[in-house]
């Protein structure tokens, strides 16, 4: 009897019906089929932040300013920092890699997602590295130009909303006009209504 049954084992094998088919399979575990965000040309190849990502974009750029600023005055004892030791911190936090940074959609809507800011799903694709970081550190860049060193220093001595509010809520600031993530309706749009 032993010989029939190494025999057929062997032909079993041979076959391609293993144990798993003869004695049942465990049952499949349930997949999930998340999508990539879909990018547009623009997501994808223009060397800036899309018009549609920016209000994120500076909150997340307010909030590193924010974190590298705190910790430096954690240094020296929650002092406010000299002139040349504020600039030089504002230029490492523009510079920093931006590498945790990405793009995630969400019930149909792009959004930039990363530390310091909302609405990070779990269950979905979230698009990292490429354009990101460049676009991220050129509007943080940008924003230092603008506004000035003692400018953030002097709104972020007044806490973090006051940053917010100079970096991104101001008049013609990224989230001016519109919910977080929403840009402004275009200003032809505005005068004709």
């Amino acid at each position: 009897m032993q010989p029939a049954l190494a025999v057929w084992l062997a032909l079993s094998l041979l076959a391609g019906m293993g144990a798993e088919e003869m004695c049942g399979a465990p049952p499949a575990a349930p997949s999930h089929s998340i999508p990539a965000p879909q990018l547009s040309p623009e997501e994808r190849l223009s060397p800036h932040m899309p018009e549609s990502l920016r209000c994120d974009a500076c909150h997340a750029i307010a909030f590193q300013i924010e974190e590298h600023l705190r910790r430096a005055e954690g240094k020296v004892g929650r002092k406010a920092l000299s002139e040349p030791d504020y600039m030089e911190v504002l230029e490492r936090s523009c510079s920093q890699d931006w590498e945790s940074y990405g793009v995630q959609e969400l019930d149909g809507e792009k959004r930039l997602v990363g530390p310091g800011l909302p609405g990070q799903e779990s269950m979905t694709v979230m698009v990292m590295g490429g354009p990101w970081p460049g676009r991220l550190s050129k509007m943080c860049h940008s924003y230092v130009g603008e506004q000035g060193d003692a400018q953030i220093y002097g709104a972020h001595r007044r806490g973090p909303a006051a940053l917010r509010e100079l970096l991104c809520h101001r008049e013609k600031g990224a989230c001016a006009g519109g919910k977080a993530g929403v840009p402004a309706p275009p200003k032809a749009l505005q005068n004709e209504l």
